[in-house]
């Protein structure tokens, strides 16, 4: 897809991001939001505030993104709150069937790696502004980090293999548009940076302007993400192939059933590449007996960019492990 396709959706976002939202009827649910925001709340934040973050409870919409908005809005004015962001989780046991190839010359580093690792990431954002502009819109921050544990290669040490992080900022709008049947319920247009913090030669990093429409409807969620990576000079470029790889865009979906197990799917680069250097990765989360934040997980990823590392080295792996609710 070409970069000015790309400039239309950060126009549509703009665009989003300026307009007004509806203001909704003083349900139970704005009035115990009203409450609970008060409890929490600085001196100086203003009833006008209040009201603006429970007006956005809309109780025509049930869906798991709305749940998700509910409670991130009761947290947003307590004082020092963190929130999860993306999936927070850790693989027990997480194997490659492509094997992990260094990406080094064995003049600079000849360890084996194993082809069964841990895996785990961990994500977490923060509101740092409401209601900008007077309108619904929000800014947030956050930072995510993924490591690759050689936990059972012993002969090694039990090396990381690879820690890639990835803060990003955005502003959030709550649009409400109605898609195919699908609720706009979010519009997220930021800024993001990604690197696994190492020197030369295997430094890789990129930043990006990205596009987030979030769309749901009862039980499912969609998420369609394009971006346009900010370009650098030659000579300060780690990775100046990356795209070929991890393309342009992101596709996301969630379905949650009414047994509580949950299952995802993302799509990258695949359409881009007529899907010779794109990648899948399929999840499954499951209650554990009664312990209503700890679930089971398991992960398969086919596909290029499990790790900025390998990004352009195939991997078909599958974990085991636990994912926080």
């Amino acid at each position: 897809m070409r970069p000015i396709n790309f400039l239309l959706f950060i126009a549509i976002a703009f665009i989003t991001l300026a307009m007004p939202t509806t203001l909704l009827a003083a349900t139970q649910e704005y009035k115990d939001c009203i409450i609970g925001a008060i409890k929490g709340a600085d001196d100086n934040v203003t009833v006008g505030d209040l009201r603006e973050k429970c007006n956005r409870l809309d109780q025509s919409d049930d869906s798991l993104v709305n749940e998700r908005l509910k409670q991130d809005k009761r947290n947003t004015l307590e004082p020092f709150t963190m929130l999860s962001h993306e999936s927070n989780y850790l693989l027990l046991a997480n194997y490659n069937s492509k094997g992990y190839q260094n990406s080094l010359d064995d003049e600079f580093d000849d360890r084996r790696l194993d082809d069964t690792e841990a895996q785990f990431q961990v994500s977490l954002k923060v509101p740092l502004a409401t209601n900008l502009f007077n309108r619904d819109i929000d800014l947030y921050g956050a930072y995510t980090v993924r490591s690759f544990w050689q936990v059972y290669n012993a002969d090694e040490s039990s090396p990381f293999r690879e820690t890639n992080h990835e803060p990003e900022l955005w502003l959030q709008a709550y649009p409400n548009w109605r898609v195919f049947g699908l609720n706009n319920a979010v519009v997220r247009l930021g800024i993001n940076h990604q690197s696994n913090g190492r020197s030369d030669p295997v430094s890789r990093s990129w930043n990006r302007v990205f596009v987030d429409f979030i769309f749901a409807k009862d039980n499912f969620a969609l998420s369609f993400k394009p971006w346009i990576r900010i370009s650098e000079s030659g000579d300060d470029d780690d990775n100046p192939d990356i795209t070929d790889f991890l393309g342009h865009y992101e596709l996301k979906g969630l379905y949650k059933s009414r047994s509580g197990h949950q299952f995802s799917l993302m799509s990258r680069n695949n359409l881009e590449s007529g899907f010779e250097r794109g990648s899948i990765e399929a999840g499954w989360s499951f209650p554990l007996g009664r312990w209503p934040y700890l679930r089971g997980y398991v992960q398969y990823f086919r596909g290029y960019g499990e790790s900025l590392l390998d990004y352009n080295q195939k991997a078909n792996s599958i974990g085991l492990g636990i994912m926080l609710k």
